[in-house]
């Protein structure tokens, strides 16, 4: 059997490693984010543990409000812009 996928908008922000696009991460999260200083990047603790946000990640907003960070290259494949 094959099934399609449901066709839902969601909300998401590129991180892109800038000052300016961490501060826009963390409002677009409302500060549920942490800085890790080790590894110099943004973590999100999600329903499957924290994880690192690399650049270039966008981080998304699902439909029950948690917060996930998707390799570019799965979410462009995956998804397209809207107005």
């Amino acid at each position: 059997m094959k099934y399609r996928k449901k066709p839902v908008i969601i909300d998401a922000v590129q991180y892109d490693g800038t000052d300016e696009s961490y501060f826009e991460l963390l409002q677009f999260t409302k500060g549920d984010l942490i800085w890790h200083k080790e590894l110099n990047c943004p973590l999100i603790e999600t329903f499957e543990g924290t994880i690192a946000v690399s650049n270039n990640d966008y981080v998304v907003k699902d439909i029950k409000g948690k917060f996930y960070p998707w390799n570019p290259d799965i979410f462009e494949t995956t998804y397209k812009a809207v107005n």
